[in-house]
């Protein structure tokens, strides 16, 4: 399964981040009873964290790409929390999808299937999954978006 995503995120001409290291008081995921809860992700680009509040300095194309590029530091962390084994990743079962906005903006299902959609894309079916998107007037660090995972994973 490893392999197979490795070759979907390289169609894709994307690629998995360095799995991000906390900046709270917080874990990365912690498992339990079969699945695995990944902690909020902030989407970076070239090294730099996504920035902006939808509707009022930032587009729709621009929370889209931030919530794809939550998606794939999702991937990383859970593969990370998985010793580096996505073959133990049995469905992906909820996003929480975090969307910095202003109050008229209403679109935040559109920005997150940014992240939705990565996840069917990588992992097929097991990849569709149950969801929420909301919108927030701020975000840590002045993100535009964060997504955080359920994932049911075998033993």
């Amino acid at each position: 399964m490893t392999q197979k995503i490795d070759a979907k995120l390289a169609e894709l001409g994307l690629s998995l981040p360095e799995a991000a290291a906390p900046v709270a008081a917080y874990v990365p995921a912690v498992e339990a009873g079969g699945l695995l809860h990944v902690s909020g992700q902030l989407p970076f680009k070239d090294g730099q964290l996504m920035t902006g509040r939808l509707g009022e300095d930032r587009d729709l194309d621009y929370g889209q790409e931030a919530a794809q590029r939550c998606g794939l530091m999702l991937v990383a962390q859970i593969r990370k929390a998985l010793g580096g084994d996505l073959g133990r990743v049995e469905r992906i079962v909820k996003l929480g999808v975090f969307v910095n906005s202003a109050g008229d903006f209403t679109d935040q299902p559109k920005v997150a299937n940014g992240a939705s959609e990565l996840m069917q894309a990588l992992f097929g079916e097991a990849g569709r999954h149950a969801r929420s998107a909301v919108g927030v007037p701020t975000l840590p660090l002045g993100a535009v978006v964060e997504v955080d995972a359920v994932v049911a994973i075998r033993s």
